[in-house]
């Protein structure tokens, strides 16, 4: 959803949006979950390997297509992660499908950790994922459900610059009370 917000905000504002990978799966590999969350955390690895595939053959540009294609087939139609899937978002973003075959080569995994730990670094060990850097300061979120558009976009970007410019900000957070509202 932060995706879907923040390209709302670039089609309004001077800004240029420039992806980055980061994995859940590397964030948390380390971590005590459950062993739901653990199954999830090792499907996650599949994508994240394409989409280094994608910026090391395309460069960065391509990873935000390729963001919208996969996302939209995981978030928005439901889909389980697999070689279908990546080779459909692959084709959709005009990127070459075979790259889907990355999903399952260990090959890629140190440049997902090295782009997650790029990524983490500029914000800190305490967070998660979407990780957003303007102006040369680092915030984890928004989380946001669902994608604010227009004005209210533009609003919450707004009010994120301000708290994460402010000298000694740290924290906002509150519980989570409803499941993403894709549209």
């Amino acid at each position: 959803m932060t995706s879907r917000w923040i390209l709302e905000v670039e089609r309004q504002r001077p800004i240029e949006v420039r992806w980055h990978v980061m994995s859940l799966s590397v964030l948390n590999e380390d971590k005590d979950v459950s062993e739901k969350y653990r199954q999830m955390l090792e499907t996650g690895w599949g994508p994240v390997r394409v989409a280094i595939a994608v910026e090391q053959k395309y460069g960065a540009d391509a990873l935000g297509p390729f963001y919208t294609e996969i996302g939209t087939r995981r978030h928005h139609d439901r889909r389980e992660f697999g070689r279908e899937l990546y080779e459909e978002a692959l084709t959709a973003a005009g990127l070459d499908p075979e790259l889907a075959s990355a999903a399952d080569s260990t090959t890629y995994d140190d440049a997902v950790r090295a782009s997650h730990k790029d990524g983490i670094d500029r914000v800190g060990q305490e967070v998660g994922t979407p990780v957003i850097e303007v102006e040369g300061h680092a915030f984890f979120g928004p989380v946001v459900t669902p994608a604010p558009r227009g004005e209210a976009a533009l609003k919450l970007f707004d009010g994120v610059l301000a708290v994460a410019s402010t000298d000694g900000f740290f924290e906002l957070k509150r519980t989570r009370t409803r499941e993403p509202i894709i549209d």
